[in-house]
């Protein structure tokens, strides 16, 4: 049994002008790219034949270890501004007691 006749009328023109859609002029517009022809490329970066390399073990290491030392630097320097507004309301607290 075909599906395309036990579709209402509408949904079946509407499928029937993709498929003609996907069979016309849009899908060959990539054919040269398939076909296996020359396609222009450059030289691999340092830092792409890393990552494109088969030890990909340490292209995982390194992205660790950078988002482990980003946040080793944040706790720090949050550590840093909490310290300097706890003495800062220690100070003020100091101030208005002795004001007392």
């Amino acid at each position: 049994m075909n599906t395309l006749t036990s579709l209402p009328i509408s949904l079946t023109s509407l499928l029937q002008d993709a498929q003609d859609a996907a069979a016309g002029s849009a899908a060959t517009a990539y054919d040269s790219v398939w076909t296996g022809g020359d396609i222009p490329t450059q030289q691999m970066s340092g830092l792409e034949q890393v990552m494109l390399s088969d030890e990909k073990i340490f292209v995982v290491l390194a992205v660790v270890l950078i988002i482990w030392i980003g946040i080793v630097v944040l706790l720090v320097r949050n550590d840093a501004r909490l310290k300097a507004v706890e003495r800062s309301v220690e100070e003020r607290i100091s101030v208005f007691d002795d004001g007392l």
